[in-house]
This record gives C-alpha cells, structure tokens and sequence, in this order.
C-alpha cells in the first residue's frame, strides 16, 4: 500500500536520540513495536487494572489486553487512511507503559504524593519509561524510540514540563499537533476504553441493561439488534451491541477524519502539524460518545463497589510511598542507587511500575506483623 503524503515514512522521520544502523528486515517503526512489546514495562500491563483490580476476576480487562485492543483499532483506521500503520501500532501499544497498579486510583494517589516533588503523570511516566528507565541495551537507557514513537505517546504535556523535555515538547509550547498516526491511537484508546469498560461493568453486575437504555448511543444500537435477532440472551446482546457501536464508532471517525483532511488541504506531515487536530468523530457521534462518558463515570467509576475498591488502593500507593521516603533503604538496591540522585522521582518510579497484585504484596511485607 502506497502512504498518503501526508503520513509519516521513514524517510521524514525525526530519528533516534541515539543513532543506530538501520534494521536489515524490519522498518524503523516495526523496531519501534518489538522493542515495545519486549520491554518488561509491557508485560507487566498484563497485571495492572483497566477498572477492576487483577485479583477480582480472570475475564475482566487488563492494562496490557486493553492496549491490544487499542492497536487492532488504531491500525485499521490506519490503514483506511493510508497512514503508517506500525508506527500507529507502536505509539497504541506504548501509550499506557507507565500507568501505576489501580488504574487511575493509582496515580491520583502517587500524583498527590509527588505534588512537591514535580508531580506524577502517566503519560510523562510512559515517555520515561522507553527513554530512560528501561534497561535492555549495552549503548543507551531506554528503548531509543524513533521521534515519531516518541511524540505519539505523549499526549498531554504542561509548559513548564514541555520546556524541561526539548524537542519532543516543542510542539506543546507552539501549540501544534502530533502526527495523523498518534491522533488515531488517541481516539483508538477512547473507543476501546469506552466500549470495553462498559463491557466488563455489564459483566460484573455492576451495570445493567435497563440503566443503558438512558444511554442513546448504546439504546439506539441495541434497539436495531432486537429488531433484526428478537430475544437474545443478555451476553449475547451485549457483545452484538458493543461489536457494532465500535464499528458505528469507527465508521464516524473515518468519515469525519476523510471529510477534515479533504477541507484542511493538508499536503504533508508539516501541515498535519500546524493544522487544528484532524481526526475525530462528526458532533453528532461526538455527543453521543460524550453521553457514554459521563454515565460510566457516574454509574462505574463512582460506583461503590469500585470506590472502595480504589480507597484501599489510593492508601497503598500512599503508604508505600510515605514508608520508603521516611526509610530509602527499604527499596531494592538498584532502586536505591537511583533514589541516591532523586529519591521522591526514584520512589515513584518504583511504585509506577509496580502490578496491582505485587504493589498488595510489597505493603503487606512493608506493614503486616506476618506475610501469611
């Protein structure tokens, strides 16, 4: 497939910090993707929450299946749109290596302990952990991403931390976009995250199908589904309900995105980058995907089960944070090397990539008389 001209190739890109020879059978951003996949940050997304913390169930979404399923979206809107389908790929399969266990508990609680020190945020902390904290190669810390890769996962960026980063934070201060690839995996993460909470919150019991007739865009889906198949059983209405509100999701955004493209005028990646953001759903569909928002946040989010839940997880991340600033010694040696330079950065560190199950562990052996 020929790339639109206004994709990224791997003849415009902006490079590696750290320049290397080029792969003999793998394009620059495939590297991107294996590095990604390879990384130790990666696996351990396979037991760090969505919304349900690890131990409550073996079929509720994790950290890593939902990146899974961000890049299966964001690479078929790829590549309907022409665009670079493994750097899409890459920045999907990236963007949450540096969420903390419990989800967004997790860092709420780790951002309030480090508000003195810098703060904590997850997008910052996924940028740190593929150039710095990973530790796989004899020339360079990190992952030495490609620019691209790089740019796509920071998705949101203070000035002043804008400022602190460089290059890659250039585009925050001049108020320009990232490339067409990254504001796909951006909208990927919310049709995914959208869908497939709702998805396990209807599992779970903590949702039910009547509260989603209050829902338009779920309601006017399921309505066309009891037309065409009559009576389904619950499970089976929810997955043939969900299928097709991505695919609704995915067929808007497509759409939409095609009809700003036509009107930007945009010729290349340069244009793509001084132009307003130019992918996104229709208003329309835009409503409708806000409407579902606001009602998993009411009925999901805030639902008791899951506040007690994120309670207990807020003080874990609280008290292991406060244990190891008031004792440094208590972190594993090459954790102590690094907290010699900055310890409340080295403590987060420690803490963000902690899993959910192990971070339980680590304030159980920090603060129970027996581990048993």
């Amino acid at each position: 497939m020929t790339l639109a001209a206004y994709a990224v190739q791997e003849g415009n890109s902006r490079g590696r910090q750290h320049p290397e020879p080029a792969a003999a059978s793998r394009s620059a951003f495939q590297r991107d993707r294996d590095r990604i996949v390879h990384s130790t940050a990666f696996r351990r997304l396979e037991y760090k929450t969505q919304v349900f913390v690890n131990h409550e169930g073996d079929h509720f979404r994790t950290r890593l299946t939902h990146s899974l399923e961000v890049a299966q979206i964001a690479r078929s809107l790829a590549r309907s749109l022409r665009l670079n389908e493994d750097l899409t790929e890459a920045v999907s399969l990236a963007h949450d290596l540096g969420h903390t266990p419990f989800g967004h508990a997790g860092q709420e609680a780790l951002n309030d302990c480090m508000r003195s020190f810098g703060g904590f945020e997850h997008n910052l902390q996924s940028l740190r952990v593929v150039d710095e904290l990973e530790e796989r190669y004899a020339a360079f810390n990190g992952l030495n991403l490609c620019f691209e890769t790089r740019e796509g996962i920071l998705k949101h960026c203070s000035p002043e931390n804008a400022r602190r980063l460089g290059a890659i934070g250039e585009r925050f201060l001049q108020r320009r976009q990232p490339s067409l690839e990254a504001q796909i995996a951006n909208l990927a993460d919310e049709i995914a995250y959208n869908n497939h909470d709702l998805d396990d919150g209807l599992r779970s019991g903590l949702l039910t199908l009547r509260q989603l007739d209050a829902v338009p865009l779920f309601a006017r889906i399921a309505h066309a589904v009891r037309d065409e198949h009559g009576d389904l059983p619950d499970r089976r209405l929810t997955h043939e309900t969900i299928r097709r509100m991505i695919g609704a999701l995915v067929g808007d955004l497509l759409a939409e995105t095609r009809r700003r493209l036509s009107d930007s005028g945009v010729a290349g990646i340069d244009d793509v980058r001084r132009a307003p953001p130019l992918v996104g759903f229709s208003a329309a569909v835009r409503a409708e995907a806000d409407e579902l928002k606001r009602f998993l946040l009411q009925h999901l989010y805030r639902h008791y089960r899951v506040m007690r839940m994120t309670s207990k997880a807020r003080r874990i991340v609280a008290d292991l944070f406060a244990a190891f600033m008031a004792e440094p010694r208590l972190l594993p040696p090459d954790h102590q090397a690094r907290a010699a330079a900055d310890t409340p950065r080295a403590i987060a560190d420690y803490v963000a990539g902690m899993t959910d199950r192990y971070a339980i562990k680590e304030h159980r052996r920090l603060f129970a008389i027996s581990e048993e």
